[in-house]
């Protein structure tokens, strides 16, 4: 008979079919990912520094940040600007990127970079748009984009502030919209102009019909912020966190089977305004971003205190907010051309 298997130790031995489970350290860009998500850092910015992270590891040839320092850093900020030609706030940003990951996934930080070449950050002045130049574009845009576009310019929204509000945000009693999470992470209150009350609540009731029969298909489901729907689980059905600006169709989770809307991808009100500005033949290069400058210098044009368009606007500088002021339409700098008298 042959002998039984001798365990040393008291240990038996693993079964041949049994799995055997390497506790693997998380790569690279997965600690990035966490870093930045532990830091609440927006999930735009966690896309747009793990580019960046990605970027500098392959122009050095995959090798592994932890063995580069600040020549690297340098060589491939200097590659930026002088090869790629990027704009300096383009190569701030990567050098936020690399700063990050060397201090908050590699534990090091990064000494002199005095060496780099810095891309010239140029002062430009803001586009913006005359009263009747904004209803021109604003009339070459249909329903929901013309309610969108005059809510940006309307109450100085940015673009992803507008597509973001939850019908909880619009205060129709008091006239105000509040924007929450904005650039910063701040929110602030801002103004629900009188003329699109109307529009906005035929709009709002048209959503709501779209949502009950979200609700009777099983679905209905918005995604909540900061995992407010683990926190309150009915929550995300609710009529008051739904999208101002739901997609038309739903989304599918290939994983759960589940159904809901997203609101209103930017590219899609980005194309429609780009389209009504041609169509309204305007020689400018105005974007949906236009509408949020045009709205600060008309305030200042009105003679409204800059605090309160800083206030408005969710500017942390007052600095940020005067660059309207340059472009008031008053000539340069307010002075009267000689040539008029003549």
């Amino acid at each position: 008979m042959d002998r039984p298997f001798k365990r040393e130790g008291g240990s038996r031995p693993p079964a041949a079919d049994s799995p055997v489970s390497f506790s693997r350290p998380p790569k690279l860009l997965d600690q990035m990912r966490e870093a930045l998500r532990s830091r609440h850092y927006s999930r735009r910015t966690e896309q747009t520094y793990c580019r960046w992270v990605k970027r500098y590891i392959y122009f050095h040839h995959v090798r592994h940040p932890a063995e580069m320092a600040e020549p690297e850093i340098n060589a491939f900020l200097t590659h930026l600007a002088v090869k790629e030609k990027v704009s300096a706030s383009t190569q701030n940003q990567a050098l936020s990127a690399l700063l990050f990951l060397y201090r908050h996934v590699l534990s090091r930080e990064v000494g002199d970079l005095g060496e780099v070449i810095r891309a010239r950050k140029p002062k430009r002045l803001p586009v913006v748009m005359t009263r009747e130049e904004v209803k021109a574009v604003l009339a070459n845009l249909p329903g929901d984009k013309w309610l969108t576009a005059s809510l940006m310019y309307g109450s100085g929204l940015r673009l992803m502030e507008c597509l973001r509000l939850h019908v909880e945000d619009i205060d129709f009693a008091r006239n105000e919209i509040i924007v929450r999470d904005g650039k910063g992470a701040k929110d602030r209150i801002t103004m629900l102009p009188d003329s699109l009350k109307e529009p906005l609540q035929k709009h709002l009731k048209k959503v709501k019909a779209i949502h009950e029969r979200d609700l009777a298909d099983g679905w209905g489901h918005v995604l909540l912020p900061a995992a407010l729907d683990r926190k309150y689980p009915n929550a995300p059905k609710e009529w008051r966190w739904q999208w101002v600006f739901p997609q038309e169709n739903r989304w599918k989770n290939p994983r759960t089977g589940e159904e809901g809307r997203h609101h209103v991808h930017e590219s899609i009100i980005q194309k429609a305004v780009n389209s009504a500005v041609k169509r309204a033949g305007l020689a400018k290069r105005a974007t949906c971003h236009t509408f949020r400058h045009s709205f600060a210098t008309q305030l200042l044009e009105r003679g409204y205190d800059i605090r309160t368009v800083q206030e408005l606007f969710g500017h942390k500088d007052v600095k940020t907010t005067m660059i309207d002021t340059h472009v008031l339409n008053r000539g340069g700098k307010g002075v009267k051309s000689p040539v008029d008298d003549l």
